[in-house]
């Protein structure tokens, strides 16, 4: 049973690392993500080798133990990358994560096949930690399908050793985790989500957290900076963290928030360039977690990013049940906002997908029964309207 991990400074040299415990590992708090290695003009297929491997070594000399790729990343080459700049260095001086790519439902029947061909891609023998990928709405249904059988063959390959640490990541709802969880919780050691201050609110990683507490699952981190939107503020926000503490970057915020949840074991940052890597190791060389009244400081800041874009739904479901067509609007607002302040991105059509189609914005007749009821005053019509054409229904 997985045991919360506690921080440990180790100092090698001119070194130091933060280090969290899990098991009987020593896992480097910040792990590398694959998923934006440096690329060659723009294209997002053609990683620049010779920058990505310069990387990896920076962060192997730094301390740096845990790397997570994926089947997907680089449109496939993520895993070759990463597995040759790992192969100078010994197979126990790291630990190497990778996932069963189930957000592509046509994957569901060829988990063998995908997983022995990324022990080849990567080069190894056996995966450190390996992941069924992005639990979400869309494929709850096919991965909690037996038929399929990626349990049963996950577990057997734990049970050979070709699997060290079987978790999950997810991008669905707190509803979703729990249906995952009661049907393989008892066989998942870790969870990966994206945790942010930001999206700590906005899309309920604090259920999220509290959820895996229950379960006694360590957290994994995913979008720490939020794809980057946290590591550059405006003016204003910028000023507000610099009079709590005048010596710390704005990244690094996102960092000690994280420092900050006793859950949280490793964090992945998909960094793309060396500064990147050198600035976020800086920051990691240090536990600094936040006090309370810097937390509730950047929760309220968090809160007035959002509202200055998201409409400001409390989804007290009046609307609901004046609707002519019973669309879930809550629902649909929580996605449109989603949407709207990420500039668009992968969740919104992704969590649509799993919606019937009849249920969906562009089901919206414009009859503002709803804007009737509405104590927001919301026009939700006009933003149904606008949900459907930036989908392009």
């Amino acid at each position: 049973m997985a045991i919360w991990p506690e921080y440990e400074e180790i100092r090698q040299e001119d070194k130091k690392m933060v280090y969290k415990n899990f098991q009987d590992l020593k896992l480097s708090a910040l792990g590398m993500g694959a998923m934006r290695l440096p690329v060659i003009d723009g294209d997002d297929a053609r990683i620049d080798e010779s920058a990505a491997q310069k990387m990896v070594d920076y962060a192997m000399e730094h301390g740096v133990n845990y790397y997570d790729t994926a089947w997907g990343y680089h449109n496939g080459n993520s895993e070759l990358v990463m597995g040759k700049a790992l192969s100078k260095y010994p197979r126990d001086s790291y630990y190497l994560a990778t996932k069963f790519p189930g957000y592509d439902l046509s994957n569901m029947d060829k988990v063998e096949e995908i997983f022995e061909k990324q022990l080849e891609k990567c080069g190894v023998e056996y995966f450190d930690f390996y992941l069924f990928h992005n639990v979400c709405e869309m494929n709850i249904d096919a991965y909690l399908n037996r038929e399929y059988g990626i349990y049963e063959y996950l577990l057997k390959q734990k049970k050979e050793g070709r699997i060290r640490h079987l978790g999950f990541s997810a991008h669905g709802s707190v509803e979703v985790m729990k249906r995952f969880l009661e049907a393989y919780g008892k066989d998942m050691e870790f969870c990966q989500i994206q945790l942010n201050y930001l999206d700590w609110s906005f899309q309920d990683a604090k259920g999220k957290v509290e959820l895996l507490n229950q379960h006694n699952i360590p957290v994994w981190v995913m979008e720490p900076l939020r794809g980057g939107k946290l590591a550059s503020l405006t003016g204003e926000e910028t000023a507000k963290l610099k009079e709590l503490r005048p010596e710390e970057t704005v990244p690094a915020w996102a960092f000690r928030f994280l420092q900050s949840l006793p859950s949280v074991t490793v964090v992945l940052s998909g960094m793309s360039d060396m500064t990147q890597m050198q600035e976020n190791i800086r920051t990691f060389e240090e536990d600094k977690p936040l006090n309370d009244g810097e937390m509730k400081a950047l929760l309220q800041m968090a809160d007035e990013m959002v509202s200055k874009i998201a409409l400001p739904c409390t989804a007290c479901h009046y609307c609901v049940s004046h609707c002519p067509q019973e669309l879930d609007i809550p629902g649909l607002l929580a996605l449109y906002n989603e949407h709207c302040f990420t500039g668009g991105g992968f969740i919104a059509p992704m969590a649509m997908s799993a919606i019937p189609e009849d249920k969906r914005p562009n089901s919206c007749i414009g009859c503002r029964s709803c804007e009737a009821v509405c104590p927001q005053q919301i026009k939700i019509s006009e933003a149904m309207a606008d949900f459907a054409q930036k989908l392009g229904m």
